[in-house]
């Protein structure tokens, strides 16, 4: 039979063990979080003569953010209790929780993107400047390379990069099969983009697909056709499709070889494009029975001069509805979708919270 004292210990050690056990619960996951992205994930490096700064439906205040209220990223920070990134081109800030190299128009590879933009300003949010914008703020978050490799490894990483890169293409005439050709230099940029970062001492890295743009209000109603064979059996462009799950496809498997040749990281693949189309075919499922392939603020058609910050935008009755604010760009709800779907599973492989 126990005795009393030996009954003791082993109450304080189960006590000892559940504190210990709390403890690690409540300590934060990550250090920071870095992302990289263009105008999806955007929280503010962009902001030109005053436009972009639509007050949104979560913040009640211009935020920059192309979305009725929170991107993605920021649901991502909350989860994680982290603070909302902030833009890596702000002055005077704390970066040491985390910054946010995306910027609107932001592509994979280098481009003169003032014209894609419809902005007069010096822009280009490629990765390479992107991950220069990171390089540049490491003395100020870790200190020395060392430093900075310890800190890193307990970091958060995000791409969502890769859509621009074909909108260039497609929105100045070239056809889907032109466009594929430029896949295989997309998809090794970012990944030397994630290598570049693994030698730095990232571990943890997200990287997103692109989604089904051929179901976006945009490329609906710019790219429109009268050959019903055109559209699959949603209502999205077929063919254009076809082209984002290559690079979708290729993409998986590039980082899959990449995950093989560094064990020692956790390379999630977030499949965003999966997500979408599954809202689209189940929208009940989903909390959306309704306004799937429509923008926010103009549900009869899409409106390529009210798109984003632009005049005649506006936050619509119910942006919770619709999967797409403003045509090329998710709403707040569906942002939260796309988080949780990357946080808890099924749509990141494997989740971040795993």
């Amino acid at each position: 039979m126990p005795s009393v004292l030996s009954c003791c210990c082993l109450l304080m050690a189960t006590l000892a063990a559940a504190a210990c056990a709390t403890a690690a619960a409540s300590e934060r996951r990550f250090n920071a979080m870095f992302n990289f992205g263009d105008s999806a994930s955007d929280t503010g490096n962009l902001c030109p003569d005053g436009r972009l700064l639509l007050t949104d439906t979560y913040f009640r205040k211009p935020t920059c953010r192309c979305s009725d209220g929170r991107v993605n990223v920021d649901f991502l920070a909350q989860a994680l209790e982290l603070p909302f990134l902030t833009p890596s081109m702000a002055h005077g800030k704390d970066f040491r929780q985390g910054a946010n190299m995306a910027i609107v128009g932001g592509t994979v590879l280098d481009y003169d993107t003032n014209a894609f933009t419809g902005y007069d300003v010096n822009l280009n949010g490629s990765l390479k400047n992107q991950m220069e914008d990171l390089q540049r703020l490491l003395p100020s978050i870790c200190g020395t390379p060392q430093n900075c490799k310890d800190y890193l490894a307990k970091s958060l990483f995000v791409f969502q990069l890769g859509e621009n890169d074909y909108n260039l293409q497609l929105n100045n005439g070239f056809t889907v099969d032109e466009a594929s050709k430029n896949m295989p230099i997309i998809v090794n940029t970012i990944t030397s983009g994630v290598e570049e970062l693994i030698t730095l001492g990232a571990v943890h890295i997200v990287v997103s697909n692109i989604a089904p743009l051929g179901c976006y209000p945009m490329y609906l109603s710019v790219l429109q056709s009268t050959d019903k064979s055109d559209y699959d059996e949603n209502g999205c462009l077929r063919n254009h499709n076809v082209l984002f799950n290559r690079h979708n496809a290729f993409l998986r498997s590039s980082l899959s070889k990449l995950q093989n040749k560094h064990r020692h990281t956790r390379i999630m693949y977030a499949d965003l494009s999966s997500h979408f189309y599954h809202i689209v075919q189940e929208p009940r499922k989903f909390d959306c029975p309704h306004k799937l392939l429509r923008k926010c603020d103009a549900p009869n058609g899409f409106d390529l001069g009210a798109i984003c910050g632009m005049d005649g935008a506006s936050v619509c009755h119910d942006p919770s509805s619709y999967l797409s604010w403003d045509g090329m760009h998710l709403s707040e709800a569906a942002n939260e979708r796309v988080a949780n779907g990357w946080l808890n599973g099924p749509y990141c492989h494997p989740p971040i919270l795993k």
